[in-house]
């Protein structure tokens, strides 16, 4: 996808400019929108691993174009193929919860591969064309889906939501913020209750900056107080993305998620997963299969750079957690919404038409 291609008022996550992947910095935001030019595969790892970009569907393009450009390089199809499959291998390792992100590069080396024996122009051209296709269907699967759960959005609700799982997560749009964005844009006039997302503080520092750049209505919180607005009757529903939904419905999304949804379910507030089919794993049977990363303690002991723990103190930094099935009202897709039973549900969605 071209950076210039969208009239948004967010530019694209994730782009191929130039021959190089340009990516949004995210670790810039919300004070400055720069964007990052990333000329190697290895350029492109160092941007996931520090979160320059993050959000299972931005992480799903980020692939497909890591491979594109390692196979851009080489100069013979042999060589071509080598470098597209050790690309591949470099950037899943970097983040092992999103599925997305080998979703995306296992793809582009699959199209690489069907058309060998056609020379290394071929593959090249093949492997970026999977790309670009993998970032356009990113942005119509997000407004498909946001139109799907802007029908469960009532005029005026107050929707809380966690992280961010906008147009920032994914190439453009949004999951969970595109549900609210939808909804915005059907006249439904939705207020939005952020809350921060520590320790990085994706939903203060990139949510919130979406939801002001769309004209919603946002207010942020700090991730204590969703307990105590739900309990005043002050939240009409919970939304948010996933970075990867097992075959029996469980859900992996940033920590914090699971609270949340334990918090719906005890003060009957509906609970809702937003997220493309490319986020379904069927080969994981149970959230109890999902990797969990676990990042650098430095993120929990220090405020930016800013040391807010004594200096021995241990801490630990789960970068997600896994809610469990029964706790998810529904799952939000790109094909419709699912209900439990979630395998049974999955299957078939999976299954139909794009």
């Amino acid at each position: 996808m071209d950076a210039d291609a969208d009239a948004d008022p967010i530019p694209p996550t994730v782009a191929w400019v130039d021959g190089r992947v340009r990516l949004i910095d995210q670790r810039r935001l919300p004070a400055r929108v720069r964007f990052l030019d990333c000329g190697t595969v290895a350029e492109v790892c160092g941007a996931i691993s520090s979160l320059a970009v993050r959000g299972a569907p931005a992480l799903g393009a980020t692939g497909a174009y890591g491979v594109a450009l390692a196979a851009r390089a080489a100069r013979s199809e042999p060589a071509a193929f080598r470098a597209a499959e050790a690309a591949a291998a470099a950037l899943i390792a970097t983040r092992p919860t999103a599925v997305n992100l080998a979703w995306g590069a296992l793809r582009v080396l699959e199209a690489a591969r069907a058309v060998s024996g056609s020379g290394v122009a071929a593959v090249r051209r093949a492997a970026l064309e999977e790309a670009h296709a993998i970032a356009a269907e990113d942005v119509a699967a997000n407004r498909a889906l946001g139109a799907h759960g802007a029908a469960l959005v009532p005029a005026g609700a107050a929707v809380l939501t966690h992280c961010n799982a906008g147009a920032l997560a994914c190439v453009g749009y949004g999951t969970a913020v595109g549900v609210i964005r939808a909804a915005a844009e059907a006249g439904k006039a939705p207020r939005v209750w952020v809350d921060e997302t520590r320790p990085v503080l994706q939903g203060s520092r990139l949510t919130a900056w979406e939801l002001g750049r769309l004209g919603i209505d946002a207010t942020l919180v700090a991730d204590a107080m969703a307990g105590s607005l739900m309990a005043a009757g002050e939240v009409d529903l919970v939304v948010v993305g996933a970075d990867r939904v097992a075959a029996n419905g469980d859900v992996a999304n940033k920590i914090g998620t699971y609270p949340l949804a334990v918090l719906a379910a005890h003060h009957g507030v509906p609970f809702y997963v937003a997220a493309p089919t490319s986020t379904v794993d069927l080969t994981t049977p149970t959230g109890a299969g999902i990797p969990v990363e676990e990042r650098d303690p430095a993120e929990v002991t220090r405020f930016g750079r800013q040391r807010v723990a004594p200096a021995r103190v241990r801490a630990l930094n789960l970068a997600f957690d896994v809610t469990p099935a029964e706790l998810v009202t529904a799952l939000i897709t790109e094909r419709g919404v699912a209900r439990p039973p979630y395998r049974s549900a999955l299957r078939r969605l999976l299954r139909g038409p794009k």
